[in-house]
């Protein structure tokens, strides 16, 4: 079974390394624009690295809400793309990633959608 606790934990911790290098290292060698995108990276990340934390509570509160996993999973590659996608041009990366980006976020949304239908279940 996934530990959703860990990966959670796993991606706050680097939330707020790439947050200070987005602060720190960055923000004299980038555009006013890239440094955008990283702190919009930073910021999705942040927010569903925390709903990784709370699947992972809502599977040891009910191990049989199997559903909440493929949520997991779907948050985990939404930040994966969509925040990766801004990393990635904001360090250089070419300007076309910026066509993936979307993708990454409508994985966010459709992970919460299923959570959100896992938990309306009779039973849950």
């Amino acid at each position: 079974m996934p530990n959703f606790l860990f990966l959670g934990s796993l991606n706050l911790m680097l939330v707020v390394l790439l947050g200070a290098f987005g602060a720190h290292a960055l923000k004299a060698r980038v555009t006013a624009d890239q440094l955008a995108w990283w702190h919009t990276g930073v910021q999705y990340h942040a927010w569903h690295a925390l709903g990784l934390l709370a699947i992972g509570l809502l599977l040891q509160a009910q191990p049989a809400l199997a559903p909440a996993r493929n949520a997991g999973w779907l948050l985990q590659a939404g930040i994966v793309i969509f925040a990766g996608t801004l990393y990635a041009m904001t360090l250089g990366g070419p300007r076309w990633l910026g066509a993936i980006t979307p993708i990454g976020g409508t994985l966010m949304i459709i992970g919460w959608a299923v959570l959100a239908w896992a938990t309306l279940k009779p039973g849950h």
